[in-house]
């Protein structure tokens, strides 16, 4: 979005009216009640059970009891918690909303220990009894075994409880303020005063001078910001770094896995094949600095476009081909997303003291909201694929219980990746001349994202928690170390890097390693849809589209390894990985001939 274009008025906004007609509504204060009493009434189920470290043996009846109170609970606070969520992320400034998030965050307090809780009561259980006694236990059984190794790397009871009840005013408090800090940053940008939302955005600007203006307004924004925010990572790496060696990890990395739901050895199989994959990367930023007339990219010009697209990419002409291409896939997922769609799922356009990005919630049932900040771009549109993916994924595990559908990161971003390939790969097929190249640049463009500067978060985090053992650092540090980490993973392909993305990304500041399932769930997905393909090809679509639902519903009930098992994928063997970067190393060739051909 260039300064000159008027602002997004006119693109949809979400429907909230029909969980409640707003946050004074009478029903939303008694459903706070209401979810307040359900968490006195678990915390006192707890006690009379004995749901605790060393606690009762736990019977089929007592099992019943215990995660049915949790699922009940999660349902009404899913919705609650959106509901609020759907007014905190669209403006940082409602009063109104942030009483709402903070009652709900206060009520909430026990259920961090209460997991605590019930994690080390499970890791104390005969399982293998438990499960064949309990069919309660069986629809549950990998929350159960996941609680067993949980149970392994626990604090005492009390320091457990005492963590889980700090977690909101220590991290979850620095987490929020980088949230509401940033949602209202504006820089200077010749003689405006506009959202750091908006000066990132102009990154994508055709004018080279405009991209590199909005650069160096959006450093001296961060530049002006970086004492609050570098307080703010310094309180979250502390305190996770502190309780994964409290907890017994072996490094800061180590609990990451358990929560994202992989194994070391998948990780390291993966990221070898990352590392080797840079060079590649690096002909492909070679090829865009030939296409600019420049010897290297600097920062303003990764997003620069690159050919020319014929097709006006506005909401609604993304709209429509998004459910095109999705009916093209299977018409569930076409039927999904005019569902979407019709029912007002989507708050589609930037403004001020709205959160940027994308992401997607689940909001009650099978239904989602999902919140972008559209350009008319084809980046945009393939992540309005990427969000609908999420729905999809929520739609299809909206039958099991809230806690079967706890979906580690790397999981989660199958169904996401996928649809966004398939818009990808469809406008690529209908593409020539200077719009293969811009199709081409878009996918190419998100692959590095995804790839290089992932892996280059990664290492930033790893060195970051590395040097926060020891004291906090410096703003000067934290700009340092992410200048490293960009040189070690682009190499000499960029003449200028970003000091600040360590203050750009809400990631660093919420869950740890909030980086690599974003590769994975790349590589995952591109190499499930090129099982797809085959399946197309032998005219086995419907066995492949109800064995992928299959997967999908089961993202909350199996880790990772076991269900690529059923592709008859082996995440620890490299040619898996190879096969995945192996399509994106072909689209770097198609890559280096289109640039060469405009």
């Amino acid at each position: 979005m260039t300064p000159t274009q008027s602002p997004a008025a006119e693109l949809p906004r979400w429907r909230t009216d029909d969980l409640y007609s707003g946050l004074t509504d009478p029903r939303f204060a008694a459903d706070l009640a209401e979810l307040r009493g359900q968490v006195q009434a678990l915390e006192t189920l707890f006690d009379s059970v004995g749901v605790q470290k060393g606690g009762a043996v736990a019977t089929p009846h007592t099992l019943e009891q215990v995660l049915g109170g949790l699922n009940d609970l999660s349902l009404r606070l899913t919705t609650v918690r959106a509901f609020i969520s759907a007014f905190v992320t669209t403006d940082s400034r409602d009063a109104e909303a942030q009483r709402a998030q903070g009652d709900l965050t206060t009520l909430t307090l026990p259920l961090g220990p209460l997991r605590s809780r019930l994690t080390a009561w499970l890791g104390g259980q005969d399982v293998e009894a438990l499960l064949a006694e309990s069919e309660v236990a069986r629809a549950h059984e990998h929350l159960i075994r996941r609680a067993v190794v949980y149970a392994q790397h626990q604090m005492s009871p009390d320091e457990e409880d005492l963590a889980a009840r700090l977690r909101p005013s220590g991290a979850g408090g620095w987490s929020k303020l980088h949230g509401n800090v940033t949602s209202i940053l504006k820089g200077d940008f010749r003689g405006q005063k506009l959202p750091v939302t908006a000066l990132r955005a102009l990154a994508t600007d055709p004018d080279a001078s405009v991209r590199q203006d909005a650069y160096h307004a959006e450093i001296a924004v961060w530049k002006d910001a970086e004492v609050v925010l570098a307080a703010a990572l310094n309180g979250v790496k502390g305190e996770e770094g502190t309780l994964a060696a409290r907890r017994g990890f072996a490094d800061a990395v180590a609990p990451s896995l358990l929560t994202h739901g992989i194994d070391r050895e998948t990780l390291d199989a993966m990221q070898a094949a990352v590392v080797r994959s840079f060079p590649d990367f690096r002909r492909y930023f070679a090829a865009k600095a030939r296409g600019m007339g420049k010897p290297q990219l600097d920062w303003w010009d990764l997003f620069a476009p690159a050919g020319r697209s014929e097709t006006e990419w506005t909401y609604n002409a993304g709209k429509d081909f998004v459910e095109t291409q999705f009916r093209a896939f299977s018409s569930k997922l076409g039927d999904f997303a005019a569902r979407a769609f019709e029912g007002d799922w989507i708050d589609a356009g930037p403004r001020d003291g709205k959160r940027g990005g994308a992401f997607c919630m689940g909001w009650q049932g099978a239904d989602s909201r999902i919140l972008m900040n559209h350009d008319p771009s084809l980046d945009s549109v393939s992540t309005l694929a990427h969000e609908l993916g999420h729905g999809y994924h929520n739609m299809v595990k909206a039958d099991r219980t809230p806690l079967q559908r706890e979906t580690p990161m790397t999981l989660a971003e199958t169904a996401s990746i996928f649809c966004e390939t398939i818009i990808q790969n469809a406008a690529l097929e209908q593409a020539t001349g200077a719009e293969r190249l811009y199709v081409l640049e878009t996918q190419l463009l998100g692959h590095a994202q995804v790839v290089v500067d992932i892996h280059s978060r990664f290492l930033f985090e790893r060195a970051v928690f590395e040097k926060r053992a020891e004291r906090d650092l410096t703003p000067q540090e934290f700009s340092d170390l992410m200048v490293w980490a960009q040189r070690e993973t682009y190499g000499d392909a960029l003449a200028t890097p970003h000091p600040y993305m360590w203050a750009v990304k809400p990631h660093y500041y919420s869950l740890s390693f909030y980086n690599y399932p974003y590769t994975f769930g790349l590589l995952f997905g591109l190499g499930l849809y090129a099982q797809y393909v085959q399946a197309r090809e032998k005219g086995q679509e419907a066995d492949f589209q109800a064995r992928y639902d299959e997967l999908l519903a089961g993202t909350g009930q199996a880790d990772a390894r076991t269900l690529a098992a059923g592709f008859g994928i082996d995440l620890h063997a490299p040619e898996f990985w190879e096969g995945s970067l192996n399509v994106i190393r072909g689209q770097i060739e198609a890559y280096e001939e289109a640039v060469s051909s405009n």
